[in-house]
């Protein structure tokens, strides 16, 4: 790819747009232009920044440990338009020296987070392409990973980007490599390798992967967690009468209700009747059955929502089971309380069978009121999808709460069977797909 040097127009946005020339340049061919990196090289020179801005070997890492001053700088740098920085449109097309610091930043972090290149991945590549993706979120103003846990927009191609890096890697080869299994940076593409490789592994190798696998769950459970404290904590209880204890006194409504026994001579208002906030919840134990299909295309919600699983168990008053299915089922319910060992004992890949699952959870259902039944799977079923369906609506009819999953994911997207997703809508039970969090609310409401 070969770019003229522009012409015409103000010194800084020239300046601006051979940086962005540029940085087009070198993410379609790795290639250097001389014409284009010389110019960009006194670009930066006169900016009075480190010219180590223009290599895509050198990480975004490095150059803030090296000037420190410029992670405020990069922090929030694209989450607002250029038209900020002018007081108007003509100033906007004009722009001044800030805004050419700024592409130089701008192409910094573009650059190494999207120029990826081709051929293998080492352990030290990857976790410093992890590091640079981090920065990159920083910039639009949020925090690392965020993007890549949403799993929609610009976060899927992130997550689509190190998933290729991940693939690229010659992973048994690092996991048997103390030093480079420490490198390497836990990531929903990382785990999904190593539960799809674990049967292949022995060894240091083995025990390396088990330990990615381990950090892995602890930081998702960390962040679940908080979820599930920070979501409102199920409907009242109004058959059960409120506690009149001054702590649960609704100050707001005692003085309106009484508003009529003000009195103007004495200028007192005379309370009659005190109210009481409503602050009993559920009593009775619930029951949570969690029916996980664990074929290699739901990986990232299978993880989520095993782990997320774990977390309700360990609530007072929650009984959970866990199912996971492929063409056969499995009662993983024994580890429900540990996530990690319930992953090591999946096993990614094969067909899917939703009504053997259902066989499985049936019986579990004791009292129909009082449980909930997640269901997760893109619901491809192939030819046992009626059966299947019809499965679900007679326990939903039952009176069991149905709560179907096609993907709650951190870092991926996943297309659900239209058929089902239908059929669903019109039952009254909507496919839940998205940021996990809408399922945390879901449960919360109805487990607490």
């Amino acid at each position: 790819m070969t770019a003229p040097i522009p012409n015409g127009g103000s010194a800084d946005a020239n300046r601006r747009q051979v940086l962005y020339w540029r940085l087009l340049s070198r993410l379609f061919d790795r290639d250097e232009q001389p014409s284009l990196e010389s110019a960009s090289v006194a670009v930066v020179d006169d900016l009075g920044l480190p010219t180590a801005l223009l290599d895509p070997a050198v990480s975004v890492d490095t150059i803030v440990q090296r000037f420190p001053a410029l992670a405020a700088e990069l922090r929030g740098l694209l989450s607002h338009g250029d038209d900020d920085h002018g007081d108007s449109d003509a100033e906007a097309h004009q722009p001044g020296e800030a805004e050419v610091r700024r592409a130089a930043l701008v192409s910094k972090v573009l650059l190494n987070v999207f120029a990826t290149g081709s051929g293998s991945v080492s352990a030290n590549q990857l976790a410093r392409w992890q590091s640079d993706a981090g920065w990159f979120e920083q910039t639009l103003g949020g925090e690392p990973g965020d993007l890549r846990r949403q799993g929609t927009g610009l976060g899927a191609t992130l997550a689509g980007l190190e998933g290729d890096l991940v693939r690229r890697m010659h992973l048994r080869e690092v996991l048997a490599d103390p030093a480079l299994a420490k490198a390497l940076t836990p990531s929903m593409s990382l785990i999904e390798q190593l539960l799809r490789d674990k049967a292949n592994l022995s060894g240091v190798a083995l025990a390396n992967a088990k330990a990615l696998i381990r950090r892995f769950v602890d930081e998702v459970a960390e962040v679940l967690r908080t979820q599930v404290q920070q979501t409102s904590a199920g409907a009242l209880d109004r058959s059960v009468p409120p506690k009149r204890v001054f702590r649960n006194l609704d100050l707001d409504r005692t003085i309106w209700q009484n508003l009529t026994n003000w009195s103007p001579e004495d200028e007192r208002l005379y309370v009659d009747r005190l109210y009481y906030r409503q602050t009993a919840r559920r009593t009775a134990p619930a029951r949570l059955i969690v029916v996980v299909d664990q074929s290699g295309s739901m990986v990232d919600s299978m993880v989520n929502c095993t782990i997320l699983a774990s977390i309700f168990a360990g609530l007072p008053k929650v009984d959970v089971h866990l199912i996971a299915y492929d063409t056969r089922a499995l009662d993983l319910t024994p580890w429900v309380h540990d996530p990690f060992e319930v992953l090591l004992r999946t096993q990614l890949g094969g067909g899917n069978d939703g009504p053997v699952a259902l066989a499985l959870a049936r019986p579990k259902i004791v009292e129909p009121k009082n449980t909930v039944l997640v269901w997760i799977s893109d619901f491809y079923e192939f030819d046992r999808s009626q059966p299947l369906y019809d499965g679900l609506v007679a326990v939903h009819r039952s009176g069991v709460r149905v709560i179907p999953v096609g993907s709650v994911s951190s870092s991926g997207q996943q297309s659900v069977n239209p058929w089902f997703r239908q059929r669903f809508k019109d039952l009254g039970t909507p496919v839940i797909s998205g940021h996990i969090r809408k399922l945390v609310v879901e449960l919360k409401n109805f487990l607490t």
